[in-house]
């Protein structure tokens, strides 16, 4: 679950500070849905705290409490109203229905294992009220991308930002490809000036290609209605770098 990585919920929301087209796309769906909304690793709130700003009672879940202290406050400082729940994704039990399940960013490529998924969209399942949708998005696997995942240190200077108290850091991937496994196990490393690699932390996320993905959603009672390729609604083909799936019940 690359518990190391979301413990630190500050600088997390520092490299990837939000907005942009997700939270345009997820927040169009909840208006669309109307009713109560459900995020499933939720992290610091990015997306659900907008969307509880647009009047929908919305839950949070996340395995981390680190990042859920912060979506906390977050919402608090905005004075949004948001149940925050503590939990695992895999399976979980809210005791009640959604009328729009959402699980963005690639967090359910924390889950490796095909029955980890597969109890993941069952637990949504049982989720969705009548006529509810459940959406998520996952990166589509690029063959030639997961080649070079060759254990080369290699600096991002897209994820590079300004932390108050160090300045500049840089961040630095590992990354290698276990292709029985389908998982790409890397560990980033967040440097400053005066502080080189002051957090060293693995991030380990499962590749889903797209014939799989129809196959457990529906081993989890679930059908694939529409999928894109990007967050306009564009088609979704091969050289997509994103899958943007909507499903409904069976």
């Amino acid at each position: 679950m690359s518990e190391a990585f979301y413990a630190q919920a500050k600088l997390y929301d520092l490299m990837f500070p939000g907005g942009g087209p997700a939270v345009d796309y997820y927040r169009a769906e909840a208006s669309r849905q109307g009713g109560s909304v459900l995020e499933l690793g939720c992290g610091t709130g990015h997306k659900l705290i907008p969307i509880a700003s647009d009047g929908h009672p919305s839950t949070g879940l996340d395995f981390s409490s680190e990042m859920l202290a912060e979506a906390r406050r977050k919402a608090d400082e905005r004075g949004v109203a948001v149940e925050w729940v503590q939990g695992d994704m895999r399976a979980f039990d809210l005791g009640r229905t959604f009328d729009l399940v959402f699980i963005t960013a690639n967090s359910l490529l924390h889950l490796h294992e095909a029955e980890d998924l597969i109890s993941c969209f069952r637990s949504v399942r049982r989720h969705l009220a009548p006529g509810a949708r459940f959406v998520f998005d996952v990166f589509n696997p690029n063959v030639s991308m997961l080649a070079e995942a060759n254990g080369t240190r290699r600096t991002r200077r897209s994820l590079s930002f300004t932390d108050p108290d160090r300045g500049t850091v840089s961040v630095d991937i590992t990354e290698t490809y276990d292709a029985p496994s389908q998982v790409t196990r890397g560990t980033w490393h967040l440097s400053a000036e005066s502080e080189p690699d002051f957090l060293v932390a693995p991030v380990e996320l499962r590749s889903i290609f797209p014939q799989e993905l129809l196959l457990l959603l529906s081993l989890g009672g679930l059908r694939l209605t529409e999928r894109f390729g990007d967050w306009s609604g564009g088609p979704f083909a091969g050289d997509a770098s994103l899958q943007l799936c909507v499903c409904e019940p069976v």
